[in-house]
């Protein structure tokens, strides 16, 4: 298995929207299923306004191909979300 972690600062007043875009049931996980090879995402409050995900894949090829071509509609997706953070951090990916 694959993992790739995030972290991100969520602006006053968006919590509720952002673990709706973001939760088990959100945006990102609708858009990552299409990708072969996704097993799931991990959304953590660590406090008020800092979050982190972890997304599993089966395979670091996997998580790769989704990224090199990602649709349209995942960069409307991400365009919208900026308004709901005041930062988004890559953190690390691991296993295989």
């Amino acid at each position: 298995m694959f993992h790739v972690r995030g972290e991100f600062e969520v602006r006053p007043g968006c919590t509720e929207e952002c673990e709706t875009v973001d939760g088990p049931a959100g945006a990102w996980v609708q858009s990552f299923q299409s990708g072969t090879g996704y097993l799931g995402t991990d959304l953590t409050q660590i406090t008020r306004t800092r979050w982190a995900t972890v997304d599993r894949w089966t395979s670091r090829a996997r998580s790769a191909a989704f990224r090199v071509a990602p649709a349209a509609a995942d960069a409307e997706l991400d365009a919208s979300c900026a308004e709901l953070t005041t930062a988004e951090r890559p953190l690390d990916e691991s296993g295989e």
